[in-house]
């Protein structure tokens, strides 16, 4: 664009922050002193030349004056609405602004020339410029209406309907473009730009772009605050149905009589009235203040809830007081357990300790008080779960039982994390509040059953209950406050110990139940089972009776266990039996049933003891076989190793093992062959046949899983009789670990071995010289039965165990087929 070359000069109105367009008309505050100036200086100059007072009307941004200006005339003077003296002066153009002059009043005079903002007709050298990108003159009434439709879209916006008419009449390009200077929403750098840009295409171009860009602007915000307006309303409606609800409730308890407020409610109350521990109450004292920030949709508010009913809920300074009475307690041990006396002692042992720490003000120490943990180990069937609720009861305390069986998840011990759906506290705490005390007896039944997979190990997590040095400050994962168990006396259940974790078994002290005598199981079955069952079946206690020597036959050859299990369903069926007879009319009460009626009521004996079965058809009727004695889960059992030599035609050498035999009895086999094989020429035995005939030791049972160095010398004496032809002496049971040089070493499970060889009819009992100090825990009644020889040497074992050779016997060694 080409400037005229008509100089002006004009006194300067500058506007602070402010920008006004050709064509605008503006009031100004003649209290200004340099906007009086300026007018005052324009009324002086217009008095010697025709027309109206003119200005320059300059933006001054930051104290620092724009390029161009705009060229004002004073259209009228006079008072503003607020009555403070002021003047209208209406935009007539754009001017540049040149060097200061001098001229009348106190106003800065500029010189300046005029800007020509017209739109240059189409000529040749247009299409020159429209390569470079100016627009044709099609292009800029394309561009006009654009602009008045998008200035029309915010008018209407606005309300300003009176505005849109006149806007739509402006036809002139630079005109159109200097409209948008009454736009509201540009800044000051926006009106400058504009007033700089003398072409009047590009200008209206780049008022057309901040229009668009502020209605993008403006209809993201009436987004936004549409969507804010949404949830506000929502929020609003549902406060309002809230409260509406409450009104509702709060007139349906005035009409049932009850009390205005829900206590349920107001936890912060029920928490500042619980007796809590410090640290619990500050805890959940926390949580209610995050409840009470927290909205009623929030799904951590369900969280709080459900964590805060259960922290009311636990028992905290609960506790029973001990029955410190120790011989009531022992009597109420011996009532309802025969037997068992290891517990009873150590029970007793307990409660005498409490009492005597508790008369001499020890109860806590180090924050710790006297609980306990033992371990019962024993087979099934020996009474180690009723035996805890007589614990209990004998203490006077709660009873609570934690079945561990099958448990898999560690988390069922030390809670879920809150935040899961559905999340608990675990098995411990829960116990805790079922008992109601803080001190109640917790029994952990089958703690050799838990197992572990990708869920974790929940072993590992009883470390820390079970641990008497730790448990006062247990940390539930869904409480997560401490948790003082050091009071808790824990009694674990088992039926092998090795299938305990080490780490666990160390934390417990270990109480053995090896099983029952014959004797004992008389008492049981008397006593307890007898009474129990009679119930059961529906009959009196005079209707119907088992003398004693029913019960022993039912012990001894019905049932053969560690346990009083299969005793008890033996009476059972027994009572069934004769209930059934009565209401058929076959049988008249009161009845007792004697060892003679036992085989027409419930069949056959089911166990009948070697001593007792005809000499050709016991088993150590041939050579080969010897009599041992084992443990396992359900007890003290007696085992029999059978042993045979291979045809010497066949070439099949070497040693064969079946029964599913564990490595360690393997190399026990291995042991007793290299012994016999380099000793046996001492004991005038053919060791000849052992390098050339193939050796198979057999153990009986072949499904059940075997192991353990306890058989070696059943091994060797088996393969002894097998080599001199001398039969294994049928009442001779034997236990011991044999080495190569033919010592026999020390071996485990004495007591329940020698129960075993009790039950089986076994007189003679062969056991490691090393593990006599272990006979003073079998009962004096069972050994009074069994003749037991301990020895150090295989030689000893062979000549108690077998028979004397006849004059005439020649070893008739069997043959594997």
């Amino acid at each position: 664009m080409a400037s005229t070359s008509t100089p002006l000069t004009l006194p300067v109105l500058p506007l602070d922050d402010e920008v006004v367009l050709p064509g605008m008309v503006v009031p100004l505050d003649l209290s200004d002193s340099e906007v009086r100036a300026a007018v005052e200086a324009a009324q002086a100059a217009a008095r010697t030349t025709p027309g109206k007072p003119r200005v320059l009307l300059v933006p001054r941004i930051d104290g620092t004056y724009a390029n161009t200006g705009v060229l004002g005339t004073v259209e009228q003077v006079g008072r503003l609405a607020d009555g403070d003296p002021g003047a209208l002066i209406r935009g007539r153009g754009r001017v540049k602004i040149g060097a200061g002059t001098t001229g009348p009043g106190a106003a800065l005079w500029v010189e300046g020339t005029r800007v020509d903002e017209s739109v240059p007709e189409p000529s040749p050298s247009s299409q020159l410029r429209s390569n470079r990108g100016d627009p044709y003159p099609g292009q800029v009434a394309e561009l006009v209406k654009e602009y008045k439709a998008l200035a029309t879209a915010w008018l209407r916006k606005r309300g300003a309907w009176q505005v849109v008419d006149r806007v739509q009449a402006i036809d002139d390009v630079s005109a159109l473009a200097d409209n948008s200077g009454y736009s509201p929403f540009l800044t000051t750098d926006q009106k400058v730009e504009l007033l700089e840009t003398a072409d009047p295409v590009a200008r209206l171009k780049l008022a057309t772009q901040q229009l668009r860009d502020h209605l993008a602007e403006q209809d993201v915000a009436e987004s936004i605050a549409k969507d804010v307006q949404e949830g506000v309303d929502k929020q609003q409606r549902e406060f309002l149905l809230r409260r509406q609800l409450e009104a509702v409730r709060k007139e349906l308890r005035e009409l049932n009589g009850e009390q205005d407020g829900e206590e349920s409610d107001d936890y912060r109350a029920r928490v500042e009235a619980a007796d809590l521990p410090e640290k619990v109450r500050e805890a959940a004292l926390k949580e209610v203040d995050k409840l009470e920030r927290s909205s009623d949709q929030s799904p951590e508010g369900s969280w709080i809830r459900t964590w805060l009913d259960t922290v009311l809920e636990m028992p905290w300074n609960e506790r029973t007081e001990d029955a410190y009475d120790i011989q009531g307690a022992q009597a109420v041990l011996d009532a309802e357990h025969s037997g068992l006396q290891d517990v009873k002692e150590r029970i007793t042992e307990y409660l005498a300790v409490r009492k005597r720490r508790t008369d001499r003000g020890l109860g806590v120490v180090g924050g710790r008080r006297g609980g306990a943990v033992l371990a019962l180990v024993g087979p099934p069937g020996v009474g180690k779960t009723s035996l805890g609720e007589s614990v209990a009861h004998a203490m006077g305390r709660k009873f609570v039982r934690v079945a561990l069986g099958g448990v898999r998840d560690e988390a069922e011990i030390r809670g879920h994390r809150r935040t899961y759906v559905g999340a608990l506290p675990g098995r411990i705490v829960r116990a805790i509040k079922e008992a109601g005390s803080m001190n109640p007896v917790v029994l952990l039944d089958e703690i050799d059953k838990v197992g572990s997979d990708f869920r974790g190990d929940p072993a590992a997590a009883l470390l820390e209950v079970l641990d008497p040095a730790q448990n006062h400050t247990f940390r539930d994962h869904y409480l997560e406050v401490e948790l003082d168990l050091s009071d808790v006396v824990f009694l674990a259940t088992a039926n092998v110990l090795e299938a305990i974790p080490e780490a666990l078994a160390d934390r417990m002290e270990i109480v053995r139940l090896d099983g029952y005598t014959e004797d004992e199981k008389v008492v049981i079955a008397r006593d307890h089972l007898l009474p129990r069952q009679l119930e059961r079946a529906g009959l009196d206690k005079g209707e119907v009776a088992i003398d004693e020597g029913a019960l022993r036959k039912l012990a001894g050859e019905y049932t053969r266990e560690a346990g009083v299990r299969n005793l008890e369903r033996s009476v059972a069926r027994l009572l069934r039996k004769v209930a059934a007879q009565h209401e058929l009319g076959e049988r008249e009460l009161p009845f007792t049933v004697r060892d003679e009626d036992l085989r027409s009521l419930i069949g056959r004996p089911h166990h009948v003891p070697e001593s007792a079965q005809d000499p050709a058809e016991r088993r150590t009727s041939v050579p080969g076989v010897a009599t041992g004695l084992a443990v396992t889960g359900a007890g003290g059992d007696v085992l029999y190793v059978e042993a045979s030599l291979a045809d010497p035609e066949t070439g099949a050498a070497g040693l064969t093992l079946t029964g599913q035999l564990g490595d360690v009895m393997k190399e026990s086999a291995q042991i007793a062959l290299s012994f016999l094989r380099s000793r046996g020429a001492e004991l005038e035995l053919p060791v000849g046949d052992l390098k050339d005939r193939g050796v198979h030791i057999h153990f009986p049972a072949g499904a059940v899983p075997k192991d353990g160095p306890s058989a070696g010398v059943t091994m060797t004496t088996a393969l002894a009789s097998l080599l001199s032809g001398r039969l294994v002496r049928t009442d001779v049971a034997m236990t011991g670990e044999v080495s190569l040089t033919g010592r026999v070493l020390p071996i485990g499970g004495v007591k329940q071995k020698l129960l075993a060889a009790h039950r089986a009819g076994v007189t003679t009992v062969i056991i490691p010289k090393r593990n006599e100090p272990d006979l003073d825990d079998v009962p004096a009644e069972v050994l009074d039965k069994l003749d037991v020889h301990a020895v150090t040497d295989v030689r000893q074992v062979l000549e108690l165990a077998l028979a004397p050779a006849t004059a005439d016997a020649t070893p008739e060694v069997p043959v594997a087929a």
